[in-house]
């Protein structure tokens, strides 16, 4: 079975909307009516957040969701029980995005397993090496049929992007700045100078651009650059703030979608 982020990208390549929100957030039992009205609305693909106590690359926002969906009570093992038999409704993919000491905590095989039980598709841990990766946990990942997604920054060199390009598959998360999450206002010259630099390098995975990323605009500039964009902390607030949860991700999402 091939997995389903590949397959997205094999018969989409422009205008991927990723949508990133905090599992047990705002309330512990949003998680999955979350995920269905997202996949009901449009989106192309979730991230699902692990709550962690310590989100080092997390902007306000995002932290004060996890913040809360810990005080909720939501748990790694919690996440995953939420998640049993999602996948007889829901067939986009799905993607864990966290930090490695929740997963390391809960056993990295016992994890991945239930990942595969659960049809999850990829993770995303941010403060993973590569080499740590490569080393210790690629033919484990890939035997539970997970992509693990590494993300590049402005900072990072070539070379380096080359060597992430050469052991990606999946897509490569392009970070738009060095700085946390939801802290930059739209896309400014000298991120699209960037953009432009990884795409003349012509890499053989597709990238989706992350951060910064907060509405319309935003998202069709970056979809210019990149086979589409990510949005997390605007979203995030949506939930915080809404008072109807399926009717305001319905016009969040369509509002991004419209031409």
């Amino acid at each position: 079975m091939t997995n389903r982020i590949v397959d997205l990208f094999a018969r989409k390549n422009k205008n991927i909307l990723s949508v990133y929100y905090t599992a047990g957030f705002p309330q512990l039992k949003d998680t999955i009516p979350i995920l269905e009205t997202l996949q009901e609305a449009g989106a192309d693909m979730v991230e699902l957040g692990m709550p962690f106590s310590d989100p080092v690359a997390d902007g306000p926002t995002i932290q004060q969701s996890s913040e809360q969906a810990l005080h909720n009570g939501m748990t790694v093992k919690l996440l995953f029980e939420q998640l049993s038999g999602i996948r007889k409704k829901i067939h986009i993919p799905i993607l864990l995005m966290g930090y490695l000491n929740p997963v390391v905590q809960f056993g990295v095989e016992n994890f991945c397993k239930k990942c595969q039980e659960h049809g999850i598709d990829g993770l995303i841990l941010p403060d993973m090496p590569m080499q740590v990766y490569l080393d210790e946990y690629k033919s484990l990942f890939e035997s539970h049929g997970l992509l693990n997604i590494f993300l590049i920054t402005p900072q990072t060199s070539e070379e380096r992007i080359r060597q992430i390009d050469q052991v990606s598959k999946g897509f490569i998360y392009m970070v738009s700045s060095a700085s946390v999450t939801g802290s930059t206002q739209g896309i400014q010259a000298t991120q699209e100078n960037y953009f432009e630099r990884i795409q003349g390098m012509k890499l053989k995975n597709p990238t989706i651009i992350g951060f910064g990323i907060n509405n319309r605009a935003s998202f069709n500039k970056a979809s210019q650059y990149a086979n589409g964009a990510i949005i997390g902390s605007a979203f995030v607030k949506i939930l915080q703030e809404s008072k109807d949860l399926q009717s305001d991700i319905q016009y969040f999402v369509q509002d991004i979608r419209k031409a």
